[in-house]
């Protein structure tokens, strides 16, 4: 793939001139720590498992993800849940008041909330009728200052996955970056874009913990990209922006690939489960194909149907402000007791 894409061209200029913070941590990294005293950075000395500050690199953890993802460690960047990183990319590549991204609304509404936190213009392409990309329209939309172009895929709140030939379409033709957000690709049949990652310098994949591998609690999300942009990113991010006790969490359940595994397969059965009971309620008029661990269904009054569902004790996502989504309710798969009792009033109620 050739589009001239240079990173260089991207990096705001006070990223490429600044000097990181070097937190102690980083300056002794080549020696044994089990056989030194720590003296440096004022923690208490008595030990209790956290009273040490922690891996500022997290390197246990992305040797871990690299090996599973078969990617290098230098390939890959940890923070404090997906929006930090999703923040990280625009602190480093956005200059304020100046550069716009591209969102395909509806969609993740934190891309919209950290441009406006960045002061960066945010255009939005709306997704077509069937929720896919406009490829012509999003190409439209650039111009010279635009720096970034965000898909999720599968995409929230719909459920679907974006074509592949879109998606490539955008990363040969966008001289900028094209940021997938993977959140819920485990639930997907479709490959991760995390294969294309040497084919194409602008792609940018950002996955998470908090969904298949279930650990929403620890706020852990990961960024995949080339070498060149995780070193960006790694100069401006916070030096201990993954506390111990995540990265001591995340190992563990990263291990235990096969329970992983079968809670994935046993929340796309009960998704099947749900999208076949969803039939016989005759207030939902549609029901979207879903690729992720949830289903946007339309229904003939959105706020009516959320209120009642509310009264009986169940909590879902009202979609119906969305563009596109007008009286849709989006519905997260459960356990199997729980989606019988999610289905029982739905029922009931209709």
């Amino acid at each position: 793939m050739e589009n001239n894409f240079d990173i260089n061209n991207l990096v705001r200029e006070n990223v490429k001139t600044m000097k990181p913070y070097s937190s102690a941590r980083d300056e002794f990294k080549d020696f044994d720590v089990a056989q030194m005293i720590f003296l440096d950075a004022n923690e208490n000395p008595y030990q209790n498992g956290v009273n040490r500050y922690p891996d500022p690199q997290q390197s246990s953890v992305k040797a871990v993800l690299a090996k599973q993802r078969n990617l290098k460690v230098d390939q890959v960047l940890l923070g404090n849940g997906s929006d930090e990183v999703l923040d990280l990319l625009f602190r480093a590549f956005c200059e304020p008041k100046v550069d716009n991204v591209i969102t395909l609304p509806p969609t993740y509404g934190m891309y919209g909330v950290l441009a406006n936190i960045n002061a960066v213009e945010n255009r939005e392409v709306l997704l077509s009728q069937d929720f896919q990309p406009q490829i012509e329209s999003i190409l439209e939309a650039v111009d010279a200052n635009t720096k970034m172009i965000f898909l999720c895929s599968p995409n929230n709140p719909t459920g679907n996955s974006f074509a592949d030939e879109s998606v490539v379409t955008l990363l040969q033709n966008f001289k900028g970056l094209v940021v997938i957000d993977e959140a819920y690709i485990d639930f997907s049949k479709k490959p991760s874009w995390l294969n294309e990652l040497d084919e194409y310098p602008n792609l940018i994949i950002t996955q998470t913990l908090s969904k298949a591998y279930g650990l929403a609690g620890i706020r852990l999300g990961i960024c995949y990209a080339s070498v060149a942009i995780i070193a960006v990113l790694n100069k401006i991010k916070p030096p201990y922006n993954v506390n111990e006790l995540t990265q001591q969490r995340a190992l563990e359940r990263l291990a235990d690939k096969e329970k992983i595994q079968l809670e994935i397969d046993s929340i796309v059965i009960q998704r099947d489960n749900l999208l076949k009971v969803l039939n016989e309620v005759k207030f939902v008029s549609k029901i979207h194909p879903t690729e992720a661990n949830f289903v946007l269904i339309k229904v003939d009054d959105a706020n009516k149907r959320y209120n009642e569902l509310i009264q009986k004790g169940i909590v879902i996502r009202n979609r119906t402000t969305q563009p596109l989504c007008e009286n849709t309710l989006r519905l997260t798969v459960g356990t199997a007791d729980e989606n019988k009792i999610l289905m029982e009033a739905l029922k009931a109620i209709g």
